[in-house]
């Protein structure tokens, strides 16, 4: 309720990623979505049936979307909870179209809410991105556009690579 009364005065829904790309209405996902998408208008995906959830889908397997069809991804408060992430940050590569965000939100290793939670299994930090952008060759490689932490959450906005794209530079990582 208040995130919906708050995004209608100041923006904060999401919005940024409610502009058209190229003449047309954007492909934005909400990844684990529960009941509360970050925008009304996303698709929502999760694990469980619920209101909000438009398709039935296991995170840590294949998802159930086109290869380059979707210009954002949301995946907050979701990679704490699976064992092994990479491969919902390689599906979410194989998803995004050119240019798409994946935009990652999950508690900081250091907070008390990140080991609150006993359905938490993966503690999280700024390093943990730098290094799925660092990534061996023949894994999707990604850019980070944005990392940080404000001391409870961590997180990361990340456009895919293509093969043909340099690999993120070792400054703009180590930033």
């Amino acid at each position: 309720f208040v995130r919906e009364r708050v995004g209608q005065l100041a923006g904060v829904l999401g919005v940024w990623c409610r502009i058209a790309v190229e003449g047309r209405e954007p492909v934005v996902v909400d990844l684990g979505c529960g009941p509360q998408k970050q925008y009304p208008g996303n698709l929502g995906l999760d694990l469980r049936a619920a209101p909000g959830v438009d398709a039935v889908a296991d995170l840590s397997g294949s998802l159930p979307l086109a290869d380059n069809s979707v210009d954002v991804l949301f995946a907050v408060h979701i990679l704490e909870h699976l064992t092994d992430f990479l491969p919902l940050v390689d599906e979410a590569h194989r998803v995004l179209r050119p240019g798409g965000v994946l935009h990652v939100m999950s508690p900081w290793w250091g907070h008390v809410n990140a080991v609150a939670d006993p359905t938490h299994v993966r503690l999280l930090d700024v390093q943990t991105f730098k290094g799925i952008c660092g990534r061996a060759p023949g894994t999707p490689r990604w850019h980070p556009l944005h990392a940080g932490c404000d001391g409870a959450s961590i997180f990361a906005d990340l456009t895919p690579l293509t093969a043909t794209d340099p690999d993120p530079d070792p400054t703009h990582l180590a930033r």
